[in-house]
């Protein structure tokens, strides 16, 4: 069987052979045009052409002093939640020539921390960051050696970074006075473990709402730890439905676990609101197309992704800013008798 090799990339050296000028010349057509005659240029760009050439796009803006790509690194780029707050930064930074790279660090710190090191290394104007856990000490050490740091889907702990959050406590509370509204007193909570400052909050505002109530949240609100995704919804609610006391109300973390909390109750031939009333927790898109459409608690997840990319864009010297959204709940027949 015959033996095949990549072709070679050519490199702006091949360009300047062939052309029969300098690397510098080349580089001139390339970043400075006006500096070059129309002859020389046309013979460089005759040569780029027939070479195939693709200039590096780092190297050229090392070279011109200015890097245009900033990153991000979510919990699950895999989650559609974090899918469009990706697509809210991109649509501010295509404002302004910038693009993005995208990371996940699955709930996990050292991958975390990977991540913004090659970042780092790689020399982005900025990173917008979704924690793993609470700690956040070496973002402000990245901030310190001049990278510029936007906290993401959370309020910054030190007043040093920006942030940009939604408010969770109050997303918990919604959602769970919504329940106990329609005479559920018997709730569990399939939540993400309290280092992940979401689901903290989330279970905050969740016991608030009971407490508001006048109940004692040890009777009504049961937390099952899970992960974030719609396995972790299907593993929590089977553990749920197996039980003689099974609960009457799912709330769920976010709409990934629903949607496997769902799963399972079709299965098992529950009723959903009758037996069991389910809400999660994002509103993304599949949350309103579902066989039961989905009460969820809504984030306004588009303007989240482009108040974070504005905070990463401003000038240097710009003093720290913390915004906060307030979600809201859309009710549908997940949960409404």
């Amino acid at each position: 069987m015959p033996r095949t090799t990549a072709r070679r990339r050519a490199s702006i050296s091949d360009v300047a052979r062939l052309a029969g000028v300098s690397v510098g010349t080349v580089s001139n057509v390339l970043n400075r045009p006006d500096r070059v005659s129309e002859a020389t240029r046309e013979r460089v760009e005759t040569a780029i052409a027939q070479l195939q050439f693709v200039p590096n796009g780092s190297a050229r803006q090392l070279r011109v002093g200015t890097i245009t790509t900033v990153g991000a690194v979510v919990l699950d780029i895999a989650n559609p939640f974090f899918t469009d707050l990706a697509r809210g930064i991109e649509a501010r930074l295509d404002q302004d020539d910038y693009t993005l790279m995208v990371a996940s660090s699955d709930e996990d710190p050292e991958r975390e921390a990977r991540y913004l090191r090659l970042y780092e290394q790689h020399g982005v104007q900025g990173i917008m960051v979704v924690p793993a856990t609470d700690e956040v000490d070496h973002l402000v050490a990245l901030a310190d050696r001049g990278v510029r740091i936007v906290l993401l889907d959370r309020p910054s702990p030190v007043e040093s970074l920006s942030s940009v959050a939604v408010d969770d406590v109050h997303g918990g509370a919604l959602a769970v006075r919504h329940l106990l509204e329609q005479g559920h007193t018997r709730i569990a909570f399939l939540n993400g473990p309290h280092t992940i400052h979401q689901c903290a909050d989330r279970w905050a505002g969740a016991v608030q709402a009971v407490e508001a109530a006048g109940l004692d949240p040890a009777d009504v609100l049961e937390e099952l730890t899970v992960s974030l995704n719609a396995d972790g919804g299907d593993a929590g609610t089977r553990a749920l439905v197996a039980r003689e006391d099974r609960p009457t109300a799912i709330f769920c973390v976010n709409d990934l676990v629903a949607l496997g909390s769902l799963r399972v109750l079709r299965r098992a031939g529950f009723s959903v609101p009758d037996d069991v009333a389910v809400v999660g927790y994002d509103d993304v898109t599949f949350a309103a197309e579902l066989a039961t459409p989905l009460t969820s608690v809504r984030q306004p997840t588009h303007e989240l992704g482009v108040r974070a990319a504005d905070l990463l864009l401003r000038p240097g010297d710009a003093e720290p800013e913390h915004v906060m959204f307030q979600p809201t709940l859309v009710v549908r027949e997940s949960s409404a008798k």
